[in-house]
């Protein structure tokens, strides 16, 4: 059987897209919210390269922001590309778990 961090990492990418889709956010910040939505095992190291590939792929961007406390931070918001990605992940992830639930339920 797969390792649950295994199965988790496709997945993650579309939590964080949804996360960052509500409101701007920073990366500690999605880690945050990842642990009080369930992720326990979901770190910082595992956290920031899934947003610099969200980056890259023009899913996201970022803005150079002052904190509140202490030094500058990069704050995330979806682009218009990262908007139709989540939709995607959404609908994809609703089939998927259909299935799943039609063979567990059997």
């Amino acid at each position: 059987m797969a390792n649950t961090t295994q199965m988790l990492k496709g997945l993650l990418e579309g939590c964080i897209l949804n996360i960052i889709s509500k409101n701007e956010t920073y990366g500690y910040e999605i880690c945050e919210k990842l642990f009080k939505y369930g992720f326990e095992g979901t770190t910082e190291g595992s956290v920031y390269p899934i947003l610099i590939r969200l980056e890259k792929k023009k899913l996201i961007y970022s803005v150079m922001k002052k904190s509140p406390l202490g030094p500058m931070r990069k704050y995330y918001y979806i682009s218009e590309l990262g908007k139709e990605e989540l939709k995607n992940f959404i609908f994809s992830w609703n089939e998927i778990k259909q299935c799943i639930n039609n063979v567990l339920e059997e």
